[in-house]
């Protein structure tokens, strides 16, 4: 599971509408590189792939994540640092050993 908290759904929710994105969700996965071994990625995506796992906020925010990725991700939390100039998302990764101080690259 991870879990979407208000903060970052509104957040998301936000984002797409200075986009003007009107369906679908936001991509959240893993890939190798980055300071620490591992780097998040964000994407826009209209629809989810077929074996996504789908998670929904209780705001209706919804984020997509493949299975490879899902390993690394269950138990996450993602939320959003209103403190940030930017009110970035902040993914809270309880498989995370390492971080980088950006908050975009882990290790395990």
């Amino acid at each position: 599971m991870i879990e979407i908290t208000d903060a970052a759904a509104k957040r998301i929710q936000t984002a797409m509408v200075d986009e003007g994105i009107t369906e679908g969700g936001l991509r959240v996965g893993i890939k190798a590189g980055g300071c620490n071994g591992f780097s998040y990625v964000f994407k826009w995506e209209p629809t989810p792939s077929p074996n996504d796992e789908i998670f929904e906020s209780s705001g209706g925010a919804k984020i997509f994540v493949d299975p490879k990725s899902y390993k690394y991700l269950d138990g996450t939390v993602l939320d959003c640092d209103p403190n940030m100039l930017s009110q970035s998302l902040v993914v809270r990764n309880p498989h995370a050993k390492t971080e980088c101080g950006c908050g975009l690259s882990f290790g395990m």
